[in-house]
């Protein structure tokens, strides 16, 4: 019989690069053991040998979320773990008329359909043991439509709705829903996008650190969503008190100039 407490664990999504890949080590260090997963399995091995904190234990799985196969292989250590990070997603930039619709139907499946299978296979299994968390990774693009960025807009203002009636639901269950809604962060995601970083005024940008920092102390607290940095916050905020006509024209005339030319 032993008398060392369980360590917990956790499933965090997309977490080759970026946010992900900034969420496996913290969570590390904070005690979880840990299963990452993302398309890229070289990059899934090559961090899991950095995580090492504490006799951190790891497991990779290559999935490819856009996928209802890829899906499935997680959704069974979803309804285990302890902690639910669902940070894997894309964006597009440009007209929706002239983008290809498989690109922006893989944007949906992964943006949304895996995000739903996998916090409904997790909150069975945490509203069962009556304890558990789940991070949804979303956008200050949750606020209002985007035009030039409407499949990306419309994706992450349904994580952020999800994610809060989620928080409502599971909370007298003793389970967390936190929904993260980041600005502008220094990662992969324009290189993917294809967005030109150098419209982005600097004042406007947060590193991943920051932003996983905020995400895992809002979770602590219990906090529905969180928007890190000031800025970031007040542009949110302030959105709701703009006519809508208004913020969509500006963000579209934003995003217009931020596509690649």
């Amino acid at each position: 019989m032993t008398n060392e407490k369980a360590r917990p664990r956790a499933l965090v999504t997309g977490a080759s690069a970026g946010l992900g890949e900034v969420f496996a080590a913290k969570l590390a260090k904070r005690g979880y053991d840990l299963v990452i997963t993302a398309r890229r399995k070289d990059r899934l091995e090559a961090l899991a040998e950095t995580l090492t904190f504490d006799g951190a234990a790891t497991e990779v799985i290559e999935a490819d979320l856009a996928t209802g196969g890829g899906v499935g292989l997680l959704e069974a250590t979803a309804s285990e773990v302890d902690l639910l990070v669902n940070n894997a997603g894309f964006g597009t930039v440009g007209e929706f008329a002239e983008l290809p619709i498989e690109r922006e139907l893989d944007e949906l499946n992964v943006n949304v359909r895996a995000l739903m299978r996998l916090s409904h296979a997790a909150l069975s299994g945490m509203t069962e043991r009556g304890r558990g968390s789940i991070i949804n990774v979303a956008s200050t693009a949750a606020f209002q439509p985007i035009p030039h960025n409407a499949t990306y807009s419309a994706t992450k203002a349904f994580v952020l709705h999800f994610s809060e009636a989620l928080h409502e639901e599971a909370k007298p269950r003793g389970v967390t829903v936190t929904c993260l809604c980041p600005g502008p962060v220094k990662t992969e995601f324009q290189e993917v996008a294809g967005v030109d970083e150098s419209s982005v005024p600097a004042i406007m940008w947060t590193s991943a650190e920051e932003v996983v920092n905020a995400a895992l102390s809002a979770m602590d607290v219990r906090r529905a969503y969180v928007v890190p940095g000031a800025l970031n916050a007040m542009t949110a905020v302030g959105g709701r008190f703009v006519p809508r006509f208004v913020t969509r024209k500006v963000a579209g005339a934003f995003f217009r100039d931020r596509a690649p030319r």
